[in-house]
């Protein structure tokens, strides 16, 4: 359904999806995410991030970057990240977390229903499907299919029952008449699900897996998907995968992680094998924690969906040494290279001995054998370095360059220096080739050309730090003191809202205003002032309970957000406290004295500017009165400036620690 179709969806329904909806468990799936106290940290998806400056926080059910701003719910993130709809994501979020859907227009429910149903249809059809093909395994027509499992690949009945594997049987309908014909469901569903296509030529359906051994293709749910079926005979292709569906994306699915996801976060190790038998073999002994790729290249995606279940972060790729699996292994590394260089993956190369694939070697040794090869598996980047030096003859001058060229190129993308140096020395002992007295200046002479890599303006631009949107004039952080002690410390807030009316003040800036309007209309719609909500006596800075004043003006400020893109967005950075700002909530009072003094000196400075203008262009001989009107207001307005620096006789020494206050009282200079 169209978002501009989509009908209002009930407040009811939306706050459902949030309660079911864990911001930690979303983001995730986009980004790489490190415990760090009751946090997680990582990279911005929204900006070109060189060091962990996204937080999520899980209490909160809330992200915030300190480097972009970018910040918000659930919601929000997906909306930003998809460039999508608030109702298109609380549908898709609805359809995931199997939330049911209420509209405020009932004549439209019945459709948005049915489309809701869809999903829930298919992931019907496909089990009652994966059911049948289990079925046909055990029947006559299934006997080489079983026996293929059985003889060839050696697999038990229990291997065979946890995988669901079954039999498509031969034939151009059978699976059609099952489905249609006998079960009644639409056509159009099960064509939808990727069980059968329409004749190219006439009128009808046919199978699209006839005679294959099944392999159904779970979901992280557990849920069928798909299936994939091989070929018993000398059919093309060998593997046949279901069509991308509604449900099926394989680019963006692994095999085998619903039944791996438990073994993977107790062994804080996760195994990627090439095909659905080594998944099965690997599981057949004990080895729980391996998963595959569909047919496609492992990219960044699928390994970002494993380390949500490893604190390690450790990714073993084993695929097969032939020149194919070697060329599949360099294919998934380009596709993390930056994850693994940052830090973010702790990626290792397993190659079996004889050009094995694990199902192979499982049948010749035992698991522990296999086990023990794991644990051995180099880095990534000795792996690489293997593989750019294993054709080269060092011996040969021409050959020698080119390994250095193809090393030097390799470890000038190694952000850390520790890490650069161990793999300089390394390749210098191999490129002395066993004359341990050419090892320093091979790696002095090595890192000399990393450095002048890493400093080549045509090969590595230095990149440009992101513009910082909250790089503020002394006025814009004086009004954001005074918004920041409003939401974080309730004692105080009568004090601002006094602060303010007592002279009169408006905040100047746009997103300032904003930020005000939804405070008093949240006041509002509790029935009285919010400054008046008592502060919960439990609470210390920092860890303020939910159900207290400023989680109820903080969670209330999120969820605007999340369906807003307007300046509202610009004080995200109001909700979080750091350690400079935690300090100005402890000084409060004396941050709203200088935050009030900062916005009337500018509104002073303002006047003055007015009435000097005014003045320079009045005539005194032709309007005396005026004319002495304007010199008198000038002076009052001076006045008033020098008054409000020696205001309350605050201690300078105190509001000197705070950094925008040193700079305000530094400029109170007669105008």
């Amino acid at each position: 359904m169209p978002a501009t179709d989509i009908p209002r969806l009930h407040p009811e329904t939306i706050e459902a999806v949030r309660e079911r909806a864990d911001i930690v468990d979303i983001v995730s799936e986009h980004v790489v995410l490190k415990k760090q106290g009751k946090d997680f940290v990582g990279l911005c998806p929204f900006h070109d991030d060189k060091s962990p400056s996204f937080s999520v926080s899980p209490s909160k059910q809330f992200y915030y970057c300190f480097s972009c701003g970018a910040g918000g719910n659930t919601f929000k993130f997906l909306m930003e990240l998809g460039k999508r709809p608030f109702a298109d994501v609380v549908l898709d979020l609805a359809r995931r977390y199997q939330v049911s859907v209420r509209t405020l227009e009932p004549t439209k429910r019945q459709e948005l229903q049915r489309q809701l149903s869809l999903r829930e249809q298919l992931y019907e059809i496909l089990a009652v499907t994966a059911k049948f093909f289990e079925h046909a395994l055990r029947q006559s027509d299934g006997e080489a299919a079983m026996t293929y499992l059985t003889a060839s690949r050696r697999l038990t009945p229990e291997t065979i029952q946890q995988f669901q594997l079954g039999y498509a049987p031969g034939g151009w309908q059978t699976l059609y008449g099952y489905l249609v014909e006998q079960k009644r469901y639409p056509v159009e569903l099960v064509e939808k699900a990727g069980l059968i296509a329409p004749r190219q030529a006439g009128s009808g359906y046919y199978d699209r897996f006839r005679d294959r051994l099944m392999i159904p293709i779970q979901d992280s749910q557990g849920r069928v998907i798909g299936f994939g079926g091989r070929t018993l005979t000398d059919e093309k292709p060998k593997y046949l995968n279901s069509p991308d569906t509604e449900l099926f994306d394989k680019g963006k699915t692994l095999f085998g992680l619903h039944q791996a996801k438990t073994a993977i976060a107790k062994q804080d190790r996760a195994v990627v094998v090439e095909g659905y038998f080594d998944v099965i073999a690997l599981h057949a002994v004990g080895l729980n924690n391996a998963v595959a790729a569909l047919g496609t290249a492992l990219n960044a995606a699928q390994v970002r969906q494993l380390l949500r279940y490893t604190d390690s972060k450790q990714v073993v790729l084993n695929f097969d040494a032939d020149a194919a699996g070697v060329k599949a292994a360099k294919r998934a590394i380009s596709e993390v290279t930056e994850m693994a260089y940052q830090g973010n993956l702790q990626l290792r190369v397993l190659n079996l001995p004889d050009g094995k694939d694990p199902d192979d070697y499982l049948k010749a040794h035992p698991a522990e054998d296999y086990r023990t090869l794991l644990k051995a598996a180099p880095l990534w980047l000795d792996w690489q370095i293997q593989q750019l030096l294993q054709d080269c003859n060092l011996k040969q001058a021409d050959q020698f360059q080119q390994g250095t060229q193809a090393v030097v190129k390799l470890l000038s993308d190694i952000a850390n220096a520790d890490t650069r140096t161990h793999y300089v020395r390394h390749c210098a002992e191999i490129f002395s080739q066993g004359d341990a007295r050419l090892v320093p200046l091979l790696a002095e002479n090595l890192l000399a050309q990393v450095r002048r890599k890493r400093r080549s303006p045509d090969e590595r631009k230095p990149s440009q730090p992101p513009p910082n949107p909250w790089s503020v004039t002394s006025l814009e952080e004086a009004e954001s003191a005074l918004l920041r002690i409003y939401l974080h410390a309730a004692d105080y807030r009568q004090t601002v809202v006094d602060a303010l009316e007592e002279r009169d003040l408006q905040f100047s800036f746009s997103h300032h205003r904003a930020l005000w309007r939804q405070l008093t209309e949240f006041s509002a719609t509790q029935g009285g002032n919010p400054a008046i909500y008592p502060q919960d006596p439990s609470s210390h800075w920092g860890e303020r309970s939910e159900s207290s004043s400023e989680g109820n003006l903080a969670a209330m400020l999120r969820d605007r957000c999340a369906e807003s893109s307007g300046s509202i967005n610009q004080v995200l950075h109001l909700l979080h406290l750091e350690e400079k700002t935690q300090r100005d909530i402890l000084r409060a009072p004396l941050v709203i004295r200088a935050a009030v003094a900062c916005m009337e000196k500018a509104l002073c400075e303002k006047r003055y500017r007015h009435f000097l203008t005014l003045w320079a262009e009045t005539d005194g001989a032709d309007s005396p009165e005026r004319h002495t009107y304007y010199q008198q207001q000038i002076y009052a307005e001076k006045k008033r400036i020098e008054e409000l620096e020696k205001q309350r006789q605050v201690d300078f020494s105190d509001l000197a620690q705070i950094p925008w206050v040193g700079e305000f009282y530094s400029s109170l200079e007669s105008p």
